[in-house]
């Protein structure tokens, strides 16, 4: 063979074999998924990510199965009607497009056990017996001396067993359920796997009932609760409490500032106001010093003495400060110095 048609034909090898790879993964489905029996009737289905024209079903050790597509379609089922021990064991399935030379990866595998009702269910016991609390460990005991190689734990409701063990040389196992809660009350059974039959099941034994009681809290729990609950309702009463004051206090103060406002806007003196004016006696003649200090507060601080032109109304309000009024003429008798001044001199 030349050495061009060598290098074609390895090439066109290679193109197939990464087109192989390439081509999605199906999926493979057993129905019913549990409880099979020797002369039940069951379907393994093979899901396809694409159309296919072929479709091949294996099973492990054994022959294979293949189902031609006249229509393409997405599922390819394959029917099995009374089945029979040899049908029992692992499956897998693998696709081919139309027209093609591309062929998918095989399956991941699905297991068909068959219950053959010819073996003798296993005994089963538990222990506590009666209902127990939260929190306690219980053991459910399994048995066959004469034919279980390992041993399932079911739970009804549950699809697949939740624990297997290896007997003992009596032919016995213990399931131990630690810590159960509510959740693990329910019915319980056991099965076993025959000798030199690991894809055969015996029949579900007798069953168990697991009832789990939640644990009472003791009665210190309660009344610290409870004190706890006093000491929370005082807490935040005497936070309001605080606070309630607070606000009112605030409230006060504030109302004390508006009427203290109030009461100095009354007092003030204006230019041109009468209000609260101290008489000058008539005649006197200036220079003339007169010293009065001020009962107000705040008031902003002005030097002195002060010269002004009388007669004129005169309004100085000055704290702490002591100001000399002083006249460049005789004061009539009509003018007064408008402000709240208590003498001094």
């Amino acid at each position: 063979m030349a050495p061009m048609e060598v290098a074609l034909i390895l090439g066109w090898w290679l193109v197939g074999a990464s087109s192989a790879v390439q081509l999605p993964r199906p999926s493979l489905s057993l129905h019913p998924s549990q409880g099979v029996s020797l002369g039940d009737t069951f379907t393994l289905r093979c899901h396809l990510p694409r159309l296919a024209a072929w479709v091949w079903l294996y099973q492990e050790g054994a022959w294979s199965y293949n189902k031609g597509k006249k229509k393409e379609q997405n599922t390819a089922e394959f029917f099995f009607v009374s089945t029979k021990r040899e049908h029992a064991g692992r499956y897998w399935c693998q696709y081919r497009v139309s027209e093609s030379v591309e062929v998918s990866m095989k399956s991941d595998p699905v297991e068909l056990v068959l219950t053959d009702r010819n073996f003798p269910p296993p005994h089963i016991s538990l222990h506590p017996e009666e209902r127990v609390r939260t929190g306690t460990n219980v053991t459910i005991r399994c048995w066959n001396k004469d034919y279980g190689a390992a041993f399932l734990l079911h739970k009804d409701g549950r699809s697949a067993p939740i624990q297997r063990l290896v007997p003992d040389d009596v032919g016995a196992v213990s399931f131990t359920l630690f810590g159960v809660t509510p959740a693990d009350s329910g019915i319980y059974r056991c099965s076993y796997r025959p000798k030199n039959y690991p894809f055969l099941s015996s029949p579900l034994g007798d069953s168990v009932t697991l009832e789990v009681t939640p644990t009472a809290a003791p009665p210190g729990v309660e009344l610290v609760s409870r004190g706890n609950l006093v000491v929370a309702v005082v807490r935040g009463c005497a936070a309001v409490l605080i606070f309630g004051l607070g606000v009112f206090f605030v409230i006060d103060a504030r109302s004390l500032w508006i009427r203290r406002d109030e009461s100095l806007e009354s007092t003030r003196c204006t230019i041109g106001s009468t209000i609260h004016c101290l008489s000058i006696p008539p005649g006197v003649l200036c220079p003339h010093s007169i010293t009065y200090k001020s009962n107000m507060y705040p008031l902003p601080p002005l030097p002195g003495p002060i010269n002004y032109l009388v007669p004129v109304i005169l309004c100085i309000c000055v704290h702490p400060l002591q100001i000399h009024y002083k006249s460049t003429q005789v004061l009539p008798a009509s003018s007064c110095i408008p402000c709240l001044f208590s003498q001094v001199q």
